[in-house]
């Protein structure tokens, strides 16, 4: 059986095969609702269905379609990652962060992890993006499990002290001082969070709750990229607000924040 690190290899010369990039610098992975606003960046110069590259599983879930597309943006050439598979659908650590093996392997020094979210901070509504400063993995699981990765890869033991790029985020806040900061709790899921597991994640120190990111920021470091997360919040955690929580509202704030999603993106690209 290939090992996840020659598999994700395979993948990335069937992507530069494809898109005629010989080497991308950034990959965004594209969360619930933001693929719309990441399209705006630029002109899409290639788009590969993710099910044609070795090792990809198609997605389940509404609002993700399995494609990544190439464009190029103040000279830098982009893969935008749509189509994110998670551990609910039934999928191993090593095919969710498949995707982001394949990208690295392509070139991209720097990856942007997007998601949409629940908020536990009541303070920051609907609609807000908040920059991820760290992460809780309550996953119960490591895309580092199992065997250890091959020679001329890094150890399975990642130092994780500055998972999520210090020197990205001062960039960011320079060309978007507005955004905040928060804590991202990655839970399993399918299913919605208790309002007891919302209280013991904010007693933890989280303020942002989802079901993906997490194991994707690992693999990235262990990689040795930049890793940057943006989280959309598109509702509030169960127990801070009385409304009952579905998947289309997520989608639906997508909706309603792509514009400016995408002028977000368009600000932070050349920093990056």
């Amino acid at each position: 059986m290939t090992n996840p690190y020659e598999l994700s290899q395979h993948a990335a010369d069937a992507l530069r095969e494809h898109s005629g990039v010989d080497s991308y610098d950034i990959a965004i992975v594209l969360g619930s609702g933001w693929k719309e606003g990441a399209e705006s960046l630029g002109t899409v110069t290639s788009s590969i269905a993710t099910t044609d590259l070795p090792g990809f599983v198609a997605p389940t879930v509404a609002g993700h379609s399995g494609q990544i597309m190439s464009l190029e943006v103040a000279g830098k050439h982009i893969a935008l990652v749509s189509g994110r598979v998670h551990l609910y659908e039934g999928n191993t650590a090593h095919q969710v962060v498949h995707p982001v093996r394949t990208v690295v392997a392509a070139g991209a020094g720097t990856v942007v992890l997007t998601n949409a979210c629940g908020g536990i901070d009541p303070t920051i509504g609907a609609g807000s993006v908040v920059m991820i400063r760290d992460h809780i993995n309550l996953t119960a699981t490591s895309p580092m499990e199992g065997d250890a990765p091959p020679d001329g890869y890094g150890a399975r033991f990642v130092d994780l002290t500055d998972l999520y790029s210090q020197r990205l985020r001062a960039g960011a806040h320079s060309v978007a001082p507005e955004l905040t900061e928060g804590v991202y709790a990655g839970f399993r899921g399918p299913h919605y969070e208790t309002p007891a597991e919302i209280n013991m994640a904010r007693t933890m120190g989280a303020t942002l709750v989802g079901m993906s990111t997490v194991l994707e920021a690992i693999a990235a470091r262990h990689l040795g990229a930049d890793v940057m997360g943006l989280s959309l919040v598109s509702n509030l955690a169960a127990g801070v607000s009385s409304t009952p929580l579905n998947h289309l509202e997520v989608l639906e704030a997508g909706e309603h924040a792509a514009r400016s999603l995408g002028d977000l993106l368009g600000r932070l690209v050349p920093v990056l």
